[in-house]
């Protein structure tokens, strides 16, 4: 069970890797929101909320219906953060940020819609593994919590078309650590578009998921 005291921590450490984001330019304005799950629901960030001046006390507290229990009224993308926890169990956070290089991957051309990111470094294969892409929905649009859900059942990182990406982790330090990581990787990508490069193979990729277990 979550104490008060622990609850009390995981509010403080939203404001805290909030602020962290915002200071370091992986958001901007009031974009881009953060959710940690709870017992009794989850823990979101208000709507129209700087991430770099949140509020403890003031963070929305809702429940597995997505009604607000207490708080602040929370970000319109609420619904896209609960499709994602319900689609996976073992997602203790989620982080939606609109990251200049990760948001401008998302408004090209081309892109492979089950992979938009190429396996650049190993990295990127252990803290995201497949980047798939979601159609463009406008925010806050009911029609794309459908959408995530299904993809966030073989993903825990999704792109939104024109928009960002949205990646949860077990804790909320892991799920920013892979959204950290998948901003460089991004920027990486960006940079090498005009450069032959030599992405990790299929055997590279099948050793680190034997190496470190992982579920991609």
């Amino acid at each position: 069970m979550h104490s008060g005291a622990e609850q009390s921590r995981q509010r403080e450490q939203i404001v805290s890797l909030g602020r962290s984001l915002f200071e370091r330019g992986l958001t901007a304005g009031s974009s881009g929101n953060l959710s940690v799950r709870l017992d009794d629901g989850w823990l979101l960030t208000p709507t129209n909320a700087c991430l770099g001046r949140l509020d403890p006390a003031t963070l929305s507290h809702l429940d597995w219906d997505g009604k607000l229990l207490s708080g602040a009224p929370p970000s319109k993308e609420a619904l896209l953060h609960l499709a994602m926890y319900q689609a996976r169990p073992g997602a203790g956070a989620i982080v939606h940020l609109h990251a200049t290089h990760s948001a401008a991957v998302s408004c090209m051309c081309g892109l492979n819609h089950n992979d938009c990111i190429p396996p650049l470094t190993p990295y990127f294969v252990m803290k995201i593994g497949r980047l798939p892409l979601a159609p463009y929905h406008r925010p806050g649009d009911p029609a794309l919590a459908g959408v995530i859900g299904a993809l966030a059942q073989r993903h825990s990182a999704v792109l939104l078309a024109n928009h960002g990406p949205v990646v949860s982790g077990a804790s909320l330090e892991a799920a920013v650590y892979a959204a950290e990581e998948l901003e460089e990787t991004a920027k990486l990508f960006l940079m090498l578009r005009d450069v032959p490069t030599r992405p990790l193979d299929a055997a590279q990729v099948d050793e680190l998921k034997s190496a470190f277990g992982l579920d991609l």
